[in-house]
């Protein structure tokens, strides 16, 4: 795509060792928001407000150089935080 630079494929957008930045309640959230949860529902789901969830979240990024969330789910698939689910059927 023009505009974007080439990140080859089996480079990760941040390598392991970075991970070891996050608490223990970042990684948790940032795989909770792997899974697809809202921020509502990881909120719920830790007995948090959403407030906080949104914090954990920008930290995460933050310490990863994610520019978005879903660049931050990226990150959390390429590491093994989540894996993805085998399609219905297979």
């Amino acid at each position: 795509m023009p505009g974007f630079p080439a990140t080859p494929d089996d480079q990760p957008l941040a390598p392991p060792e970075r991970l070891a930045s996050l608490t223990e309640r970042e990684r948790e959230v940032m795989t909770l928001a792997a899974h697809g949860r809202s921020d509502t529902e990881i909120a719920s789901a830790l007995f948090v407000s959403p407030l906080t969830v949104r914090h954990h979240i920008q930290h995460a990024m933050t310490k990863l150089d994610a520019r978005d969330r879903t660049q931050l789910v990226v990150i959390a698939y390429q590491n093994g935080l989540v894996a993805p689910r085998p399609a219905p059927g297979s």
